[in-house]
């Protein structure tokens, strides 16, 4: 991400035509059957570091509900991992269409290895509070908010656009393959293990990433914005430009609004599920382990589903109907008895299902449509504009499920997913993004604007 030379790598650099939107900057990316060789070690490395996280996460939230039973205490751990994502992420987009993203993508996984480092501190001494915990995961996303543009605009680079939604659903494969085993593993260790012991993993990890980091070759655009040094100024013209880029999206806009409105329904109700398993259902960390396994084993099929079939040709509709679905999903959570865990296991993994189907689409319609040297500024923006009303959703949360029990959320999710999935079924901007060309609204730019 960091505006250097590009690195030397296997591939030999031929200019590509222009995707919709790139403008007439060729796209330096790899061409021919070896682009699976390079974009394998880099989803390779990020495996690596996903594991660990996911470990390290259960056994920090874990011990957040053990210590301290509030949803309060919860909903503000939730707070921290957003709230960079919402005010960071359009400078920190910016910042990654300009800068080397290997080097990107190296820092924030030394930085988060050196923030987990620094939690194995404090629980081995016994010195950790519940305030440590809250700035170690502030630090760690505000790492995340770099990471995330810098992994997603790397891969439609590296990638063909055909294999693109393929990817996707590798990915979100990844993610479901890596919490069947984490959850249950983490709960088994924890039997054994201090605390501290888990969150080691979790920088052995990250160190291994950047590590492999090193092998990979990360094509930039040709139409990076210009190098030079960056200032105050510079940052700000690029995240106005971003801005401008979303905004003349009509459709665009329209998801960020509908993925708003998913997100404060729904994210309340998946921080709260350690109080769920307590509280209602009277269970413990194997079961809690459980739950987050068969969302996890929902989404291996699901992605496994998407990297095989690749979706409707209007990606958008798949997207649509997936979250109806995920809807559903969480309507059974949200309806399963107290004495009847299976149900909710069953609600979890349906949701699962339908995540890939939701999400997977949607990102490779983004990483094919927009511009390669704008993706960091507008993942950035998707982030931020869907993360919005979370710490609002949070801060309400809390009071509210101790005021009015733990599935007050779970029901105004499960519905709200299913009324927003069909209505973006009706809405003219949403059902027509994939023929917009964004590029379009663009217009001119202003004097000191960064060009496209």
């Amino acid at each position: 991400m960091m505006v250097n030379e590009i690195d030397s790598g296997p591939f030999e650099n031929s200019p590509e035509p222009p995707r919709p939107g790139a403008g007439q900057d060729a796209v330096r990316r790899p061409l021919g059957p070896g682009w699976w060789k390079a974009f394998s070690l880099l989803w390779a490395g990020q495996a690596l570091s996903l594991f660990g996280s996911r470990l390290a996460q259960f056994a920090v939230i874990w011990w957040l509900t053990d210590t301290t039973h509030s949803a309060t205490v919860l909903s503000l751990a939730t707070v921290c991992t957003f709230l960079p994502e919402i005010f960071l992420a359009p400078f920190a987009g910016a910042l990654v269409d300009r800068w080397n993203r290997k080097l990107v993508m190296m820092v924030s996984d030394g930085l988060v290895a050196l923030a987990a480092l620094v939690l194995v501190y404090l629980f081995w001494s016994g010195s950790v509070q519940s305030w440590h915990v809250f700035l170690i995961i502030f630090l760690r996303a505000a790492s995340g908010v770099f990471q995330f543009p810098a992994v997603q605009s790397s891969t439609s680079l590296m990638v063909p656009d055909e294999h693109l939604s393929r990817v996707a659903g590798l990915n979100m494969a990844l993610q479901g393959a890596m919490n069947i085993v984490a959850p249950p593993l983490a709960a088994l260790l924890l039997a054994s293990l201090p605390v501290y012991q888990l969150v080691l993993m979790d920088v052995i990890t990250a160190a291994l990433a950047v590590g492999i980091l090193v092998f990979v070759f990360i094509p930039r655009p040709s139409a990076a914005p210009a190098e030079g040094a960056v200032t105050p100024r510079s940052v700000w013209n690029d995240v106005r430009a971003g801005l401008r880029y979303a905004l003349g999206w009509p459709g665009l806009m329209w998801i960020l609004v509908l993925a708003a409105l998913i997100n404060f329904l729904f994210t309340p109700a998946s921080t709260l599920m350690p109080l769920l398993i307590t509280d209602y259902f009277k269970a413990g960390a194997q079961e809690l382990g459980w739950m987050e396994s068969a969302w996890s084993i929902g989404m291996l099929a699901g992605g496994m589903l998407l990297s095989v079939w690749g979706g409707t040709r209007r990606k958008v509709v798949t997207s649509m109907l997936g979250l109806v679905g995920m809807g559903a999903g969480m309507l059974l959570v949200s309806a399963a008895p107290a004495n009847r865990l299976w149900m909710a296991l069953a609600g979890m993994a349906i949701g699962g299902v339908m995540n890939p189907i939701t999400n997977g689409p949607l990102f490779a319609l983004l990483q094919s449509k927009v511009a390669p040297d704008m993706q960091g500024r507008v993942f950035t923006l998707v982030t931020s504009f869907a993360n919005a009303m979370i710490p609002l959703s949070m801060l309400m949360a809390g009071p509210l499920a101790e005021a009015f029990g733990i599935r007050f959320w779970y029901w105004g999710g499960a519905i709200g997913c299913m009324l927003l999935g069909l209505a973006g079924l009706c809405i003219p901007a949403v059902m027509h993004i994939e023929e917009d060309r964004p590029s379009a609204a663009l217009g001119g730019v202003e004097a000191g604007e960064t060009a496209l």
